[in-house]
This record gives C-alpha cells, sequence and structure tokens, in this order.
C-alpha cells in the first residue's frame, strides 16, 4: 500500500502538467422552481497509468504531500474560467481543501483567478468544511471574513456530520449549509434524518442562509 501511494503521488506530481486533471460540473437545482442555479466543480484525475482515479483516493494523496495548492489553483482558474461564459445568474461552487484553506496564498489566488476569468465575486462559492474550526476557531474566522471581504459567498459543507457547534454560525454568517449526503441517503429509511434534515433547513432558515441538499436523486426524496 505504502509502495502503491508512493507511485500514485509521483504520478499525481506529473498530472497537472500534463493535462491529466479535469472538472465535472454537477448542477444545484432549486426545489421551488426545478431551475439549476449553479455548479458544483469536481475534480477528477484521467491518468495514463492508472485509468480514472477516484477523488477520495487521491485527494488525501495530494494534501498531504500539499500538492492540492497548486492543483486547488488550478481548479480555482479553471472553475472560474468556465462559469464566466454561463448565463450571469448562474453561481460555481468550488471546494477548498483545508490545506489549502490554511495557505497564506489562498486570497491572492482567488482574487487572480476571478481578475483574469472576469467572473464577478459573488458568481463564486468557496465551500468549506467544519474540520478547519478544531485547529484554531479565531485564525478560521479572520481567514472567512476576509474571503468574504473579496465578495465571494462562503458554504460550510457536510453540516451535521463532523464537529458540528452551533457557535460557529453564531461567529460567522456563511451563505449556505450544505446536507450531508448520507442524511439524504437515509431520508426514507429513517424518521431521524427526516427529522435532522428539518431542523439543519429551519436553523438556516432563521438565520437567513440556504441550504443545499446534497445526492437528492429521486423524486421521493426531493
Amino acid at each position: 500500500q505504502a509502495e502503491e501511494r508512493r507511485v500514485m503521488e509521483i504520478a499525481l506530481r506529473k498530472a497537472l502538467e500534463n493535462d491529466e486533471l479535469l472538472l465535472n460540473y454537477q448542477p444545484v437545482v432549486s426545489a421551488d422552481t426545478g431551475s439549476v442555479v449553479a455548479f458544483e466543480a469536481l475534480l477528477r484525475w484521467n491518468s495514463p497509468k492508472f485509468g480514472n482515479v477516484s477523488p477520495v483516493k487521491f485527494i488525501p494523496i495530494a494534501e498531504d504531500a500539499r500538492l492540492i495548492i497548486p492543483i486547488g489553483e488550478w481548479v480555482l482558474h479553471e472553475a472560474c474560467r468556465i462559469a464566466e461564459t454561463w448565463a450571469s445568474d448562474i453561481r460555481i461552487a468550488v471546494n477548498i481543501s483545508p490545506v489549502q484553506f490554511r495557505s497564506s496564498m489562498l486570497n491572492s489566488i482567488v482574487l487572480q483567478a476571478l481578475a483574469r476569468s472576469g467572473l464577478e465575486p459573488q458568481r463564486l462559492e468557496l465551500e468549506i468544511t467544519e474540520s478547519l474550526f478544531i485547529d484554531n476557531v479565531e485564525a478560521t474566522l479572520a481567514s472567512l471574513h476576509s474571503l468574504r471581504a473579496l465578495g465571494v459567498r462562503v458554504a460550510l459543507d457536510d453540516f451535521g456530520t463532523g464537529y458540528s457547534s452551533l457557535s460557529y454560525l453564531r461567529s460567522f454568517p456563511f451563505d449556505k449549509l450544505k446536507i450531508d449526503r448520507s442524511f439524504i441517503v437515509d431520508l426514507l429509511a429513517h424518521d431521524g434524518a427526516t427529522a435532522i434534515i428539518r431542523a439543519i433547513t429551519s436553523l438556516a432558515d432563521a438565520l437567513g442562509m440556504e441550504t443545499t441538499a446534497e445526492g437528492v436523486e429521486n423524486s421521493d426524496q426531493l
């Protein structure tokens, strides 16, 4: 396993310069109107050596080797470039890795991606995870406020699965809470999932935040 990981890391170092990385775009659909309001950029790696590698496999390697910083920079630039060609009312959502978030260069990279693409800041939505709050809440909040000052939107990803604390929501006005797919999968089988989703949406609504439910794939879930 260690040898496979080492070989994959070497291949991943070349992936960016060899144009092996690509973005897929998952639609975010309004439950009220049924129309697409945004897309989430999903990173994919098509490796000549390993084939189509799951992000679950290569993202942790990229994070450990800090390759996620140059890869994340490419993702931001590419996502903004593509989104600028869409209708002006459609946003683009990009996941920000904890390693990337803690980099001192994140703000300048976001600014550069917006400037080069011409994308309006409010059309870019950065998704972060709750794990960022564990190490240093004050530093995380300061970074979030500086990103918000750029005019971009900030979403809290996978809400309810990790180290959820309502104090985060009181401390920072997120634009959106994303309900983890695991709750949607359980929605039709467990009453508890329904109660949790109702609680999250009610809370978000009271705080003036949007919610996105991940992984809605059939009409019963919708």
